[in-house]
Order: structure tokens, then C-alpha cells, then sequence
């Protein structure tokens, strides 16, 4: 099953993710399908940045979002 969830990246203190799409049972940093955007918590505000056009066609296809992916897509308005 695919999901879409987040990889960590960055340094030590400074997190910074990308959303991405990978089996559901690969470590959290592993291999990944297609990355479909970035999150920056540390940003003021929190900048979240996405690919709408293969965010929906990954949902099409039956990818299932995190809890915090999906409401990344909440507010987006993508859901």
C-alpha cells in the first residue's frame, strides 16, 4: 500500500521535511516514489509547499495521507 506521508531531513535542531510518497512499510527516511513537496515548521508561519496536481493524482490512485499530511491537505483545500 502507498502512502503519503513525511521524510525528516536537515540538520540536528533544525527539522525541515519533504511529503512524499513511498510503501507503507519502508523506514521513514527510505526509499520514496516522488516527493510532492516540503514543510518547514520553523518558518514564521510554518510554510508548507505542494504539488496540488499530483498530490490529487496520488489520492486517485488510492495513496493514503498521515494524520499530518491530511491536514496539510485541509488547509490547502485539497481535501
Amino acid at each position: 500500500m502507498l502512502a503519503i506521508r513525511l521524510a525528516r531531513t536537515g540538520k540536528k535542531k533544525k527539522p525541515f521535511y519533504r511529503i512524499v510518497v513511498t510503501e507503507k512499510t519502508r523506514p521513514r527516511n527510505g526509499r520514496f516514489v516522488e516527493i510532492l513537496g516540503t514543510y518547514d515548521p520553523l518558518g514564521e508561519p510554518a510554510r508548507i509547499q505542494l504539488k496540488s496536481e499530483r498530490v490529487k493524482y496520488w489520492l486517485g490512485v488510492g495513496a493514503q495521507p498521515s494524520e499530518t499530511v491530511r491536514s496539510f491537505f485541509a488547509k490547502q483545500k485539497l481535501l
